[in-house]
């Protein structure tokens, strides 16, 4: 490598100092072009600046102020213009608040070229005198006179956002759009103003408008939706329809008119109007028609035929139906909506558990298993007719295994309308003529039945008082063994309830034979080998009967009189009941009955003689019977 000499070596140094040099000899004459410029030029505004175009070419700051005040006539001559649609609104600068400062525009053209430093001026300097400069106007700008003139325009412009509307009128549908909701931006229109006013120039302002939608513009397809609704009466039925059914059911349009609701529902964020029928009014009304169709499947009746060993059906089975009511309110306002007006109820069909074509030995009843007779001798026609409607309902009936049979369940309404007549009944601690007088006798009979039978009693009332029927033997004597074997009904505050505790069904069977005045009840299932013994204590803490009662009855003639209710004295009495099975108890209960003192009632006609010696004269009201 050949070494440097030192004029090499010095050389950078050399090359430094000259540029070092020429760097300094640059800014004295920038320093001196600028300072001599400005001295050229002192007091007075620079070559090629101008105001709004108004040039200012060397004057001074006052006479650029006079010449800008007379020039420019802007903020009174300007228009602004501000349009939303079809209306437009014009206005001066100074209408919208705003002032031309002459002054302090010309003091800003003066300064131009003289601040920014050495090179910002020399800048502005040669750029004005090259280019021309034009400086902004200093303005004045009052924002709360252009506010208030703003907000008259939104008076004029907003618009309050309307919901579409549906209403029913009568029977006519009443439909209105929605609106857009509209607000002009005070601020936002502010901004757009202020850059305007600036510019010196005529020119249009736009109106920030600032739209809301309502959350239903348009409900015309309800609205139509509204009108098929009611467009012509609803039919309502029952599918599968059969002679007896219930129904059909027609509404007409006025009273679909006062149940269609209309309601504004949002689902994921998204709002609908929804018609229909209101639910809340279809309801009770569908829940009187499920009274109607609702129905038990009914088991086929049997008797059992003893000579052959076998049942045989006496009365059909039926489907049971039970129905939805919701499930109907969903159905009838889809089928309305689709324009339909004759819907199927929805209802759900429930098969009997046994059928007639069922055979008793898959049932478990193959032979008699339980037999009692009761009698009511002396009774009077209407009781008569009522303890042979009361047992018709239990004859050829079934009990399934492990059920709690109700007797009042299946006895139902005991009026005159289901084939009862008025007869004595205990009511309110008296005998009075009543609706179905006699019953007793029935839920009697039944009770002694399954009490010989050992099926357990799960719910059993005594009488009031001892009632003769129920103590009667075969030769119409009293036998006070039986007492405390009596059950009354009065369904459903009193019932008689037995459960079936066997695996085998029951076939329930009633005679009443009218002129032997007896009423045989049967019980026909699988012997399971209980067997029963009972006792009893007897008639004990004993009341005599209170006197007679006599009472004067219109309906009769003088000197007639009749005996109404008759004398028995008050007694305790408990029943104790074994049921054996397999050589063991199975069962053990008892049934104590306290009945209360009775007094003979009899009744005679107005203007009869001593009622006493009418009752001895007819040997009644004289003693217990």
């Amino acid at each position: 490598m050949t070494a440097l000499t030192i004029s090499q070596r010095e050389l950078p140094k050399q090359i430094l100092a000259v540029l070092a040099g020429g760097f300094v000899l640059f800014v004295s004459i920038l320093v001196v072009w600028v300072l001599g410029y400005q001295l050229a030029y002192a007091g007075r505004i620079f070559p090629g600046v101008s105001v709004a175009g108004v040039d200012l070419s060397g004057l001074s700051p006052n006479e650029a102020a006079l010449k800008l005040s007379q020039t420019l006539s802007y903020p009174i001559t300007g228009k602004v213009l501000f349009r939303d649609g079809e209306q437009v609104w014009v206005a001066s600068p100074a209408e919208l608040g705003m002032v031309f400062d002459a002054s302090a525009s010309a003091m800003a053209a003066y300064q131009h070229g003289r601040s920014g430093g050495l090179f910002g001026a020399l800048s502005g300097q040669v750029g004005a005198r090259g280019l021309g400069a034009d400086v902004p106007p200093v303005i004045l700008f009052d924002q709360r006179v252009a506010y208030n003139y703003l907000q008259n325009i939104a008076s004029q412009v907003d618009q309050s956002v309307v919901e579409a509307s549906l209403r029913v009128d009568g029977t006519n549908v009443v439909s209105e759009p929605g609106r857009m909701g509209r607000s002009l931006s005070l601020d936002a229109t502010l901004i757009y103003l202020t850059s305007q006013l600036q510019s010196f120039r005529d020119g249009e302002v736009p109106l920030v408008i600032q739209e809301t939608a309502p959350r239903l513009l348009d409900v015309s397809s309800q609205a139509e939706a509204a009108r098929r609704i009611l467009s012509q009466p609803l039919t309502i039925s029952i599918p599968s329809y059969r002679e007896g059914d219930p129904g059909p059911w027609t509404f007409d349009i006025v009273v679909l008119a006062n149940m269609l609701s209309v309601e504004v529902v949002e689902t994921n964020g998204v709002t609908d109007m929804r018609v229909g029928l209101d639910p809340a009014a279809l309801r009770p009304t569908l829940e009187d028609l499920k009274v109607l169709v609702d129905r038990n499947p009914q088991n086929a009746r049997f008797v059992f035929n003893d000579g052959a060993g076998v049942i045989e059906p006496i009365a059909a089975s039926a489907i049971g139906r039970v129905m939805d009511v919701e499930a109907s309110i969903t159905a009838i306002n889809e089928a309305l909506l689709r324009g339909e007006h004759n819907v199927n109820l929805v209802v759900a069909e429930q098969a009997p558990a046994v059928q007639d074509t069922a055979i008793g030995s898959e049932l478990g009843i193959v032979q008699l298993v339980a037999q009692q007779t009761t009698y009511f001798y002396g009774s009077s026609e209407a009781r008569i007719q009522n303890i042979v409607t009361a047992a018709g309902e239990y004859h050829g009936l079934l009990v399934a295994p492990g059920e709690t049979f109700s007797m009042g369940s299946v006895l139902g309404d005991v009026s005159l309308e289901n084939g009862y007549a008025e007869a004595l009944i205990i009511y309110g601690g008296r005998t009075i003529k009543g609706v179905g007088g006699g019953v007793c006798q029935v839920s009697t009979t039944l009770f002694r039945t399954v009490f010989m039978a050992g099926f357990p009693v799960v719910e059993r009332y005594s009488h009031a008082y001892r009632v003769s029927y129920y103590e009667m033997d075969a030769s119409g004597s009293i036998d006070t063994q039986y007492a405390g074997l009596d059950a009354t009904v009065y369904f459903p505050l009193v019932d008689f309830k037995f459960k079936n505790d066997t695996p085998y069904w029951l076939l329930m069977e009633t005679y009443v034979n009218v002129s032997a005045r007896t009423l045989t009840w049967k019980i026909y299932s699988t012997d399971d080998g209980r067997s029963v013994t009972w006792e009893t204590t007897g008639l004990l803490n004993k009341v005599p009967a209170p006197e007679p009662i006599f009472e004067e009855n219109p309906d009769l003639g003088t000197n007639q009189i009749k005996q109404v209710d008759y004398a028995a004295e008050g007694a305790d009495v408990t029943v104790t009941r074994t049921v054996w099975k397999g050589g063991l108890v199975y069962l053990t209960d008892q049934f104590h009955t306290h009945y209360e003192p009775w007094a003979a009632i009899c009744q005679y006609g107005p203007g009869s003689d001593s009622p006493k010696q009418l009752a001895r004269k007819n040997k009644i009201c004289l003693g217990s019977s």
